[in-house]
């Protein structure tokens, strides 16, 4: 009697929701250089490069509990980075709705299932953002008083408490990464990388008073991958490449792009006061405002930290931060504005 042919073991799924924006894609990519052949992306749609590279598609939202539950099947790792951007207030609601109630619901699925880590990627400004310009680490109190006057950043602290109250227990591992603003090649939504689109555009009017921090997305990537096994339950990891001011950062995509940077000055208080006179009377003229208040507030704080926890226990590593910039750049004109534009 012939012996039956032993089945080959499959194992779990690695579960990456929102695996199909700029930083999900990258850690994609990483995984499958590396011959992870156990991927399952949940997104509204997954590219054909994708699927054609053997990663399951799962097509749903965060928000749908039944999805949800179907989603976490067969699932070790899950790395949450389904969520909505935006600057404007006004979308508090449906940004709540992604980043608590969808968290809340991802982590319960994934604890009744019995899926052992999860790595939530959330943002460098639910700690690191000051009116001044300190350096911040994570053993730095969540600066809340700041970040509760805008809608994103607010729902971001909130989706990272929602996840360490129902993402804990024997066996489980939580662990929090946040990088601040995501910049490289690959943004095709443009959800990071809009400010150095719009300074190739020359639609930045004036230099803020405040600092920025930025990061390449292949660097965080990398660091994401590592922290599912070598990051701590629970804990927080800051991850940035560089601290500017921004007549500095200005002055650095200028002398790599060729386009002059901003030169007009405007102090902080009115910047802020200008921006709300001119978005409140375009939206009584029922017309889009050329400003966005809470984009203006937010660029005269300074964004700085300290990304030495990630480096020690993640493996972060920063690339030359003019290597980032100057292929945002490349990517940019050649994907947005034309490859030959400024030739």
């Amino acid at each position: 009697m012939p012996k039956k042919k032993a089945l080959a073991k499959i194992g779990k799924k690695i579960l990456i929701t929102g695996g199909t924006g700029f930083l999900g894609s990258e850690i994609v990519r990483q995984f499958l250089a590396a011959g992870e052949k156990n991927l399952r992306v949940m997104a509204s749609s997954v590219p054909a490069w994708m699927t054609d590279a053997g990663v399951e598609p799962f097509a749903g939202s965060v928000t749908d509990r039944e999805r949800v539950s179907e989603a976490v099947k067969d699932v070790s790792v899950v790395y949450h980075l389904a969520g909505k951007v935006s600057r404007d207030n006004d979308d508090a609601a449906a940004m709540n709705r992604v980043h608590v109630e969808g968290t809340r619901v991802l982590c319960e699925a994934a604890a009744a299932t019995g899926v052992q880590t999860m790595v939530l990627a959330s943002s460098s400004g639910t700690i690191a953002v000051s009116e001044d310009e300190q350096v911040i680490d994570e053993s730095f109190p969540p600066p809340v008083e700041i970040i509760s006057r805008w809608a994103y950043y607010s729902s971001k602290y909130y989706q990272e408490r929602t996840a360490l109250e129902n993402f804990d227990g024997e066996g489980r591992k939580l662990v929090i990464l946040n990088p601040t603003l995501l910049l490289g090649p690959g943004d095709e939504r443009l959800s990071s990388t809009k400010i150095v689109l719009d300074f190739l555009g020359r639609k930045i009017p004036y230099c803020p008073s405040g600092g920025l921090s930025f990061v390449d997305t292949r660097d965080v990537a990398a660091a994401a991958i590592n922290a599912a096994e070598k990051g701590r339950h629970q804990e927080r990891y800051l991850m940035g490449a560089s601290n500017l001011t921004f007549e500095d950062f200005f002055g650095r995509l200028a002398r790599l792009s060729g386009v002059s940077a901003p030169r007009i000055r405007v102090p902080k208080k009115l910047a802020v006061a200008g921006a709300g006179i001119v978005d409140s009377v375009f939206r009584n003229w029922n017309r889009a405002s050329p400003v966005e208040p809470g984009e203006v507030e937010q660029a005269e704080h300074f964004w700085y930290l300290d990304s030495s926890k990630a480096a020690e226990e993640l493996g972060f590593a920063a690339r030359d931060p003019q290597e980032t910039l100057n292929e945002t750049i490349t990517y940019l004109r050649k994907e947005f504005l034309g490859a030959d534009l400024f030739n």
